[in-house]
Parts: structure tokens; C-alpha cells; sequence
């Protein structure tokens, strides 16, 4: 487990990030809560010199279980529990919602849920599940985000697609009013369905965008590309990192019976973003991979761009 990760879990099979402790079954949001160590709140008290002078316009904020200091904050930053993170997502997706992981990085400073939402959808003969990833800081580092996340259920692949016709995800920062940007959340994921069903209309005109095996090659080597002045090794790095995109474009048994075309392509990137092993895995690698269900895969969005210009 990597040192970034306080406490977390998943259920029955390893998710795509590979993060967390394994539990049977999908809780409900109170006992999510308790397994995934989130079950403290954070206190805002004042801060001084080391004279003993407050220090005016700033908090620290505290986990009350531990009294550890998770961040130096202003006095206008408003505080959002985990367990409001956890009645937000109730209250967004319904009775009976079940999370499918949870948990804490950096010693609490950053929270997130993940939930699986109620309907799957049959995108080009494809099941796609769709996620609804609510995370935050305790530190002042970050917004609170809110973001949908397809999953391919065949291969566990993430399908963020930034499209310019329907929004993915949203965020707020930690002022003003709290209650009403909730609010505003709730207004804007309410159109998951639009996204969902604009992504199903893009993979049908992806499906219809015909490559040739060369095209396919070209575009790899872009998205991969040797940069100029690269030493005998890192170029072997590179190849070897290509060679395998290629395989998972050409030779995937789950893409056998796609067809050569834009689609294809898109999941085979998906497939090597969302699994291929790293040249150098750093401390923070399933972290960072986890992340980008909010940020969205740049190497994803950038094949996107690649084909939909074609």
C-alpha cells in the first residue's frame, strides 16, 4: 500500500486504481463512513506566535480524533464533514445508494467517496457503468469536485471523455455560501444523463470514423512520442511503452469484434491509460491514477482530440 493512503476501501474486486482494503459487500453510507476511517470531523480553532499573539484571519483546521492539524486555513474557508459528503450523495442518487470505495490520503488533508450510480447504460453494444466521484480537502489545498465517471465494465477502463456538449464534473471552493453551491451541485450532476447520453452519441460517430492500421501507428508515436536528444535507453523506454498501445489496439480479445476505427482506438488508449505499468512508478503512482477520475486522463483527452480532427 502506498504511504500516501491513510485509510480506504473497495469491494470484492480490485478497482482500477488498485487502492484500498477489500470488503464483501457495497456499505451504505454510515457504515462507509466507519470502514473507510472517515468517521471524524474537523474543528476550527485559532492559531498563534509563538509569543502567544493570535494571529488574525486564520484557522487551524483539526481532526478531532487525533488532534492532528490538517491545514492553516482563512477564518472565511467553511468546513464540509465528511458525513455531508456522505448525506450529499444519499440525498443526490437516492435510497439505497451503495459506495464501492472510500477513503483518506495524506493523514486526512484530502477525502473522497466513490459511489456507483443507479443505471448502467448499452453504449455501442458496450456496458458502461456510471461513478459519481465526490472528493475534498481538509487543508485548503483544493476545491470541493464532483465528477462522473464511466467505466467500461468489460475491462475496468475509465471513459472520462472531456466533451464540449455535456459536463463532466464541477467544484466549488470553500467560502460563501456552502448550502447553495450544494445546491448548485446537485442542479448540475442531475444532468449526468446528458452526458452519458451525448458520450453514447460520440462513440457512434467514433465507431464510424474508419482508421487504417497506419493511422493508428502515427497516432500512437504522437501520443508517445521519442523527444529529440533522447538517450539510447529512455528511446527503448518509449518503444516499449508504444509497442505495447499498439497491442492493446490491435490484439485486445475484447476489441476483436469492434471493427478499425476511432472507437477502437479510444478504448485501447483508455485500456493502456488506465492499466499499463509506468517506466518508474513513483510513491505517489496509484494516487496520481486515482486522481485523474476528477481531472480526467490528459493522454485519453488528447487521443480524443486526435481522431475527432481526423
Amino acid at each position: 500500500m502506498a504511504a500516501n493512503v491513510e485509510t480506504m476501501f473497495y469491494v470484492r474486486e480490485t478497482p482500477w486504481h488498485g487502492l484500498g482494503t477489500k470488503v464483501m459487500e457495497a456499505p451504505d453510507s454510515r457504515k462507509a463512513l466507519i470502514v473507510a476511517g472517515l468517521d471524524w470531523n474537523v474543528v476550527q480553532e485559532p492559531i498563534y506566535t509563538d509569543t502567544g499573539e493570535p494571529i488574525s484571519g486564520y484557522k487551524a483546521n483539526i481532526r478531532d480524533s487525533d488532534r492532528s492539524v490538517l491545514g492553516v486555513v482563512t477564518d472565511r474557508y467553511k468546513v464540509i464533514q465528511n458525513r455531508e459528503a456522505f448525506a450529499f450523495t444519499d440525498e443526490l442518487l437516492g435510497q439505497g445508494v451503495r459506495y464501492e470505495t472510500a477513503g483518506s490520503l495524506q493523514g486526512g488533508r484530502k477525502v473522497w467517496l466513490l459511489a456507483r450510480m443507479p443505471h448502467e447504460y448499452i453504449i455501442s453494444g458496450e456496458r458502461i457503468s456510471p461513478y459519481l466521484l465526490f472528493s475534498n480537502t481538509h487543508d485548503g489545498s483544493s476545491s470541493i469536485k464532483v465528477a462522473l465517471t464511466p467505466i467500461r465494465v468489460v475491462c475496468n477502463n475509465t471513459l472520462n471523455l472531456a466533451l464540449n456538449t455535456a459536463k463532466r464534473s464541477w467544484s466549488m471552493i470553500h467560502t460563501g455560501d456552502i448550502q447553495a453551491k450544494m445546491q448548485e451541485a446537485r442542479n448540475t450532476l442531475f444532468r449526468a444523463e446528458k452526458y452519458m447520453d451525448e458520450l453514447g452519441r460520440e462513440f457512434e460517430a467514433l465507431r464510424m470514423k474508419k482508421l487504417t492500421d497506419q493511422q493508428v501507428k502515427e497516432y500512437i508515436e504522437i501520443l508517445l512520442p521519442v523527444e529529440d536528444g533522447s538517450t539510447p535507453q529512455q528511446i527503448r523506454n518509449m518503444k516499449r511503452l508504444q509497442e505495447d498501445m499498439k497491442l492493446r489496439y490491435f490484439e485486445a480479445p475484447d476489441l476483436q469484434d469492434t471493427g478499425k476505427n476511432a472507437y477502437r482506438f479510444i478504448n485501447a488508449v483508455s485500456d493502456f491509460a488506465t492499466h499499463a505499468k509506468p517506466l518508474r512508478k513513483t510513491v505517489n503512482y496509484r494516487e496520481n491514477l486515482f486522481a485523474r477520475t476528477v481531472e480526467g486522463n490528459p493522454l485519453i483527452d488528447k487521443a480524443y482530440q486526435l481522431v475527432s480532427a481526423a
